[in-house]
């Protein structure tokens, strides 16, 4: 059984920063892909950013380059998301994922992941 973690969330002004983590315990021997999503209330959760099992490469979605920055410990599979200079869109929960037999090509999407948490509230007042 995988069991996926999140940590860190709050509620922050406009222009604060914020930073969450993520742990997965549990998955067959390895380090492997690890996203973060959000969920706004009445919206769909959306991709927020990604990072590959080795940590050489992110991706981000478009509205948060430059102010988030996602990174992982040097073993095992913890995620963290620093969130700068962040916004009231930014408002939702935040679920992280692993994707342990998803295809790679699809690290940006719901369908690359096979375990979730269970999210943490982000809240930005303006």
């Amino acid at each position: 059984q995988v069991h996926v973690v999140e940590s860190g969330g709050g509620l922050v002004q406009t222009g604060g920063s914020l930073r969450l983590s993520c742990a997965a315990s549990g998955p067959p021997g390895g380090r492997y892909a690890m996203g973060w999503f959000r969920q706004a209330p009445g919206w769909g959760r959306e991709f927020v950013s990604a990072i590959t099992w080795s940590g050489d490469r992110e991706y981000y979605t478009d509205s948060v380059k430059g102010r988030f920055t996602i990174s992982r410990s040097n073993a095992g599979n913890t995620v963290y998301l620093q969130m700068n200079s962040l916004k009231p869109e930014d408002t939702a929960v935040y679920y992280c994922a692993v994707q342990v037999y998803g295809p790679p090509e699809a690290i940006m999407t719901m369908r690359g992941y096979d375990y979730w948490g269970q999210g943490t509230q982000v809240t930005v007042s303006s």
